[in-house]
């Protein structure tokens, strides 16, 4: 059996080789950026930009693991791991960031339901740490309880838009995807229910030889799996693991009307499992990370 470590490196070099073209719209090529191989990232699923160390991220892991985050380097390695005190990982899906005030804060969506079973949900906003100093760890500076209007969904892709005062929820089964809103900021004890504000247009689907290869899993390759929005709130990346779709809309414009028109399609090499999407602190760079260990971490860059 071949070591993690070099299982990683033919990995890493499968991928240098297989670049397609510039992509459109101002997106270069994906190029890789790093190789995430430490055991404290084993099942990544939500990524921010840090501002407490420069060149660095914000991750966590899917449910069955404790409820902390990890600071991660642009080059994948781990550089140090924060608790939140008083939660459970239920099931973690989706990190977003966002500024209020003049504080930066990190909203955790703890959103994830395999199986449909879970009456309300879960978003938990802690105040990024201005340094990381012995012993840190995280409470939560406020927490949103929602449900569905309509019965349970999974939901792996979370994004805020401070500005309006509002978390954007994308349903992950669901064909097309739904993108649903709820108030960033509600009074304790309350249960919001999420407004659905429209549906993502030309989320490609799996082909029939999608599923001939795969009869199981051929389905799951269209699903969207994470999302982020640029700083300037124009751009909403959408992920699955075939691709990050960038919904743009024009200033004033609402997403209900940005949805209609086509998304630009930012192809990246196959990794295993891409869950985690997030544009850079000044939007000109995109990155998706791989929940499953050794993934690279892929980076877009706009010219």
């Amino acid at each position: 059996m071949l070591s993690r470590r070099f299982a990683g490196a033919l990995l890493a070099l499968a991928f240098l080789p297989c670049a397609p073209a510039a992509a459109a719209g101002g997106w270069g090529s994906p190029e890789i950026a790093g190789l995430m191989n430490d055991t404290r990232l084993d099942e990544t699923s939500g990524m921010v930009p840090a501002r407490v160390r420069e060149n660095a991220f914000w991750v966590h892991n899917d449910s069955g693991n404790a409820p902390e985050l990890h600071l991660m380097s642009a080059s994948g390695e781990h550089l140090a791991s924060v608790p939140v005190d008083g939660v459970r990982n239920t099931d973690w899906e989706d990190l977003a960031a966002f500024t209020l005030e003049g504080r930066r804060y990190l909203l955790i969506a703890d959103t994830g339901d395999n199986g449909g079973l879970r009456r309300t949900l879960r978003l938990l906003v802690v105040e990024e740490p201005k340094a990381l100093t012995p012993g840190l760890r995280l409470r939560p500076a406020w927490t949103l309880e929602f449900r569905w209007p309509d019965g349970a969904r999974d939901c792996e892709a979370v994004a805020v838009d401070a500005a309006a005062g509002e978390v954007l929820l994308i349903s992950k089964k669901r064909v097309p995807p739904e993108l649903f809103r709820l108030d960033l900021e509600a009074p304790a004890g309350t249960v919001q229910e999420a407004r659905l504000l429209g549906h993502l247009q030309g989320i490609e689907q799996p082909t029939e030889a999608d599923l001939r290869a795969s009869p199981v899993y051929g389905r799951y390759r269209s699903q969207v799996t994470a999302a982020d929005l640029s700083p300037d709130g124009r751009s909403l990346a959408v992920l699955n693991y075939r691709a990050v779709y960038l919904y743009e809309r024009a200033p004033g414009e609402d997403w209900t009307r940005a949805l209609a028109a086509p998304a630009q399609r930012l192809e990246f090499v196959w990794m295993p499992q891409a869950e985690a999407v997030a544009f850079g602190l000044d939007g000109r760079s995109l990155w998706v990370a791989g929940e499953q260990r050794p993934s690279p971490l892929i980076r877009f860059s706009r010219h």
